[in-house]
């Protein structure tokens, strides 16, 4: 069963080493009605701010070839020169909405995710031309949403240009005995209030459209048990492994820390569950852990000490503090120097009482 599950489907969330792979080799979230929605607002802009400026200068770049169209050269390097001074004048004029509509475009993919450069898209694969896999994407869910899409953009655009232009019935059918100059006031007046409509109804099928991109990309980068597991190998290591490197770290640095003992000045115990054996000399500011330990390595330590001759001094309070304050190698905190004092102080009383006996 364990092996059926973790060799099953994809339940899992994806880490975020997937995720980013996924971005690497091109798999991002993208909707396509975020920049549609982008473009539209662009272009509702650059009619907005645009318009009346782009008219006038277009206007005034024509104006001279349409008066004097009787006078244009018909020969072909004056007539590709006009052309070519013509192009340049309407560059100019449409380089500003151009340029505006291109940050649009750019902006819609920008804001849905990071900028990718990838290959991946551009490999030749048999799925690409395959009928069978053509058809399969005809009749997939995102064909289906898609699908629905279009039908409810149609139903809520149709509705609301209907709306807006139903009371303007009247209106419009008047439109073919207004001048020209006015036609075209009354033409921007009536596109400004529908893109802004468009716009509007948009933006919700963009954010609505966005967010199932979203979770049907985050579903494709979820992972199964056992992918979970070699991905973890492969970042963190084979958990087996680990813990075996750290036991022959603890064993190495217990080995070193029982070679410390014999040089020790003290061992306090509880005396039973805890010792500590402590280090110091003249000079130093404070005695110094060289060993501490629990139980079975509370009870090496007191061997050891016994074998080399090293003082044991039972303090249960002050084995159990200093156990739980000091690390090995380091100094003792300043609020057990009283009774670390003490006890230091003892076993020096006790070494020179025992060289004064002797012969």
């Amino acid at each position: 069963m364990a092996d059926e599950n973790e060799d099953g489907t994809k339940t899992e969330d994806p880490s975020q080493k997937r995720l980013d792979e996924a971005v690497n080799r091109g798999d991002v979230v993208k909707s396509h009605e975020v920049n549609t929605w982008f473009i539209i607002a662009g272009g509702t802009i650059v009619l907005f701010a645009f318009a009346r400026s782009m008219s006038g200068d277009l206007q005034m770049a024509l104006r001279g070839v349409i008066a004097n169209s009787h006078r244009l050269p018909t020969d072909g390097r004056d007539l590709i020169a006009l052309a070519a001074l013509l192009g340049i004048r309407v560059f100019g004029v449409l380089a500003g909405p151009f340029v505006v509509l291109m940050l649009a475009a750019i902006a819609g993919s920008m804001i849905q995710h990071r900028l990718v450069w990838s290959v991946e898209s551009l490999r030749p694969a048999l799925s690409k031309i395959s009928p069978m896999a053509g058809v399969k994407r005809m009749f997939s869910k995102q064909a289906l949403v898609n699908f629905a899409q279009g039908l409810v953009k149609l139903t809520l655009i149709g509705s609301v240009m209907a709306l807006l232009l139903w009371p303007e019935r009247a209106r419009l059918e008047g439109l073919i005995t207004v001048d020209p100059a006015a036609l075209l006031e009354i033409a921007r007046s009536l596109a400004l209030r529908l893109l802004v409509a468009v716009v509007a109804i948009l933006a919700v099928v963009a954010g609505l459209d966005y967010l199932w991109q979203y979770r049907q990309w985050y579903d494709r980068q979820k992972m199964s048990l056992r992918e979970l597991k070699d991905e973890f190998k492969q970042t963190e290591g084979d958990p087996a492994i680990k813990a075996k490197i750290r036991q022959i770290r603890q064993n190495r640095a217990k080995k070193r820390m029982m070679a410390k003992v014999p040089k020790a000045s003290v061992v306090i115990t509880n005396p039973t569950h805890y010792a500590v054996a402590l280090h110091y000399a003249r000079g130093m500011n404070a005695p110094i852990c060289v060993a501490k330990g629990l139980d079975l390595m509370a009870l090496k330590i007191r061997e050891v000490a016994q074998t080399h001759a090293v003082p044991i001094v039972e303090n249960p309070p002050l084995a159990r503090a200093l156990h739980a304050t000091v690390e090995v190698d380091q100094e003792i905190p300043p609020e057990h120097y009283q009774a670390v004092a003490e006890v230091v102080g003892y076993v020096m009383r006790l070494n020179r009482a025992a060289s004064a006996v002797k012969p």
